[in-house]
C-alpha cells in the first residue's frame, strides 16, 4: 500500500489516546482504561486476567508519577533514608500548599540524590561510600546492578582450555590450573612431555600423580618405560611415599629383577628379631641378584648366623665369671647386627689367638669373609695394643724368611703403626722401634720430633750429615742429659764428613 509523505507523517505523529484530566467525560475515562489494559498486557505476565476492570487503575502520587514506578521508588527510598538519619531536605522543610483550583492537597517534590547511573554503580551522588544495599534496605525492591565487562587479560585465569604448554607454565609459576581437562592418553602424554622439556621436578611428580590416578598400572608402566627421567621420578616419588607394592610391580613390568630384589631384601632393616632377620636373610639368598650382590647378601647372612652363636656363647661365659678378659674388660655392647670390621675388631679383642676352627677366630673371619691383609692388621693392631698388648703387636709384623731370619714388616706402613700406638699410650722404647723402621725420611724426623724420640732425630741427622740441623736440635735438649753429650760427641767427632 503506498502513502504519500504528508500521511506517513500523519500516521506517527498521530494517536486515538489523549491524556487524562479530571474533567474529562466518561468517554474520555472509558479510552484511558483501554489505553492501561493495553499496556498492562504487555508487562503483565502472570497477572491474572479475569480480574475487574478497577485492577487496571493505575495509581499515581500527588506529584502525578505512577507509584510503581522506579524513578518514584528512588525518591521514596531517598525520602525514607533521608526521613531516618534525621536529615531533612531544603524542600522537606516547606509547608504543604493546596491548590486551590483542583481543590487537592499538593506536596513538593523532594529532590533526588540519586542518578539511575548511581544505582546500578550502587552508590549515590552524595555519599560514593553508601552501597546500593544499604539504599534499599527499607524497601521490598531490591535492583541488582549487572557486573561490568572486565578486560579480556583479567579472564586469563579462569579460563580452563589451556595447551599442555600453557598448563605447564602455568603449574610452575603457581598459577591456577586443571588437569582435568586432559582426558585422552595422547593429551596426557604431551602434557608429561612439556613437564620433562621444563625439567622442573615439582611440575613432572605432580602430572605422574595425576597419571597414577587416571591411568591404569599396566599402560602408565608402558608409557613410563619410554621415558627414563618421568620414570626416575616416578621411582623416588613411590620410595618417598613408601608405597612399596606399586614399585615392585613397577619393576618387575620393565625387567628390573635386580632392582627388586635390592629393594626386597632392604625389608630386613624392619625386622627386629634376630632368629626372624636371619630367616629373612635366607630367603634373600634365593633372590635374582647380580653376582657381586648375591655374594654380599649370603655374607650377610652367614655374618649373622655366626654372630649369634658367638653372643650366645660369650653371654655365657661372662655369666660364668670364670673368664679373665670379660671379667677384667667386661663386654659393654651386644655384637649382634654390627658390621664386618667390628666383629673382627670384637674377636681380635675378646678371642684372639683361638684355633681357626672356631667360629670366634679372627683367622676364621678372614678366611670366610675374604679379609685383606691391610684391613686384619690395622684392626687387630687397634685391638691388641687397645689391651697393651705389644707382644702381639710385635708379632703382627714380624716374618721369617726361608733361612729363618726375621724381618719387621708392614704393608699398611710403619708411619700408620706409629699412630695407632700413639694413640694408645704406647711406651717410648715402643716408639722408638717403629719410628725408625719408617722409610721416608722427612715423615721419620716429624714423628720423632713430635713424640720426643731424641736418640732418632739424633741418628737421622747424623746419617744425613747435617751441622747446622744437629747444632739447631743441640739447644731443644735439655742440658746434662744423655742426648745432649750425644751430641756433642758427634759434633767433635772429626772423622764425620758434614756437607755443611
Amino acid at each position: 500500500m503506498n502513502r504519500t509523505k504528508g500521511d506517513e507523517e500523519e500516521y506517527w505523529h498521530s494517536t486515538k489516546y489523549k491524556g487524562f484530566a479530571f474533567d474529562d467525560d466518561d468517554d474520555d475515562f472509558s479510552r484511558l482504561k483501554e489505553s492501561k489494559r493495553a499496556v498492562n498486557s504487555i508487562r503483565g505476565i502472570g497477572e491474572d486476567d479475569d480480574d475487574d476492570d478497577e485492577d487496571y487503575m493505575e495509581r499515581v502520587s500527588w506529584s502525578g508519577e505512577p507509584l510503581n514506578s522506579i524513578s518514584h521508588t528512588i525518591k521514596e527510598s531517598s525520602f525514607r533514608d533521608t526521613h531516618i538519619t534525621g536529615t531533612v531536605t531544603e524542600q522537606s522543610q516547606h509547608k504543604p500548599r493546596f491548590e486551590s483550583a483542583t481543590g487537592s492537597a499538593s506536596f513538593p517534590k523532594l529532590s533526588s540524590s540519586y542518578s539511575l547511573s548511581s544505582i546500578f554503580k550502587g552508590k549515590s551522588k552524595a555519599d560514593s561510600s553508601l552501597s546500593l544495599s544499604d539504599v534499599l534496605s527499607d524497601t521490598a525492591t531490591r535492583i541488582i546492578a549487572p557486573e561490568l565487562r572486565k578486560p579480556k587479560s583479567e579472564y586469563q585465569d579462569y579460563v580452563d582450555d589451556w595447551s599442555p604448554e600453557d598448563t605447564v607454565r602455568r603449574m610452575q609459576r603457581n598459577k591456577t590450573y586443571s588437569l582435568e581437562r586432559f582426558r585422552s592418553l595422547k593429551q596426557k602424554m604431551e602434557l608429561l612431555d612439556e613437564a620433562l622439556k621444563l625439567n622442573d621436578g615439582n611440575v613432572i611428580t605432580a602430572i605422574l600423580i595425576f597419571l597414577k590416578r587416571t591411568l591404569s598400572k599396566e599402560i602408565l608402566f608402558q608409557e613410563l618405560g619410554s621415558r627414563q627421567v618421568a620414570l626416575h621420578h616416578f621411582i623416588r616419588f613411590l620410595k618417598e611415599m613408601k608405597d612399596q607394592k606399586l614399585l615392585l610391580e613397577l619393576l618387575k613390568a620393565l625387567g628390573r629383577t635386580e632392582d627388586c630384589a635390592l629393594i626386597q631384601y632392604k625389608d630386613y632393616l624392619n625386622i627386629q628379631d634376630e632368629m626372624k632377620r636371619k630367616e629373612f636373610l635366607k630367603d634373600c639368598t634365593k633372590l635374582p641378584f647380580s653376582v657381586e650382590d648375591a655374594a654380599l647378601v649370603l655374607d650377610h647372612y652367614t655374618l649373622l648366623e655366626r654372630q649369634i652363636i658367638i653372643e650366645a656363647s660369650d653371654k655365657r661365659s661372662e655369666a660364668d665369671g670364670h673368664t679373665e678378659i670379660f671379667k677384667k674388660y667386661p663386654r659393654k655392647a651386644t655384637i649382634l647386627n654390627m658390621p664386618l670390621i667390628t666383629t673382627l675388631y670384637y674377636c681380635c679383642f675378646y678371642h684372639y689367638g683361638e684355633p681357626e676352627g672356631t667360629f670366634s677366630s679372627p683367622a676364621n673371619l678372614k678366611k670366610t669373609f675374604k679379609i685383606s691383609e691391610k684391613q686384619y692388621l690395622l684392626t687387630a693392631t687397634a685391638s691388641r695394643a687397645k689391651l697393651k698388648a705389644w707382644f702381639d703387636v710385635d708379632a703382627l709384623f714380624t716374618t721369617k724368611n726361608w733361612l729363618g731370619y726375621t724381618k719387621k714388616k708392614a704393608p699398611i706402613g710403619f708411619h700408620r703403626v706409629v699412630d695407632i700406638l700413639q694413640k694408645n699410650n704406647a711406651p717410648v722404647e715402643v716408639l722408638h722401634e717403629y719410628i725408625r723402621l719408617v722409610d721416608d725420611v722427612e715423615l721419620k724426623l716429624n714423628l720423632a720430633i713430635r713424640n720426643k724420640c731424641h736418640d732418632v732425630v739424633i741418628d737421622t741427622y747424623k746419617d744425613l750429615k747435617d751441622r747446622q740441623q744437629l747444632i739447631a736440635y743441640k739447644s731443644k735438649v735439655e742440658q746434662g742429659t744423655r742426648e745432649k753429650r750425644k751430641i756433642e760427641d758427634i759434633l767433635n767427632n772429626s772423622q764425620i764428613r758434614w756437607k755443611n
